[in-house]
């Protein structure tokens, strides 16, 4: 290895609603210069992300925090998790 480290950017993530009963988590992240909106129906495991600028950036990322941490997140909580990439 060559002891380069990769590229980090922390994305910060907040909840802006949630609902079991329709099975649905919305909230905005943002990281580097981009911000997004985002909404998970996380019974049928779709992930949408607005706009699409930068969005293939952070799509995967966000969908595997989501997931991790879905029975912690609750709206009006912020969040975080680094990206190893440089947005």
């Amino acid at each position: 290895m060559s002891g380069k480290r990769l590229p980090e950017t922390t994305a910060y993530v907040r909840i802006t609603r949630q609902s079991w009963q329709q099975g649905l988590l919305e909230g905005e992240v943002r990281a580097g210069e981009f911000e997004w909106n985002f909404q998970w129906c996380f019974r049928r495991g779709e992930l949408s992300v607005k706009p699409s600028q930068g969005r293939a950036l952070i799509k995967e990322p966000l969908g595997r925090f989501l997931e991790q941490k879905d029975y912690q997140l609750e709206p009006g909580g912020d969040y975080d998790f680094t990206i190893r990439a440089q947005l």
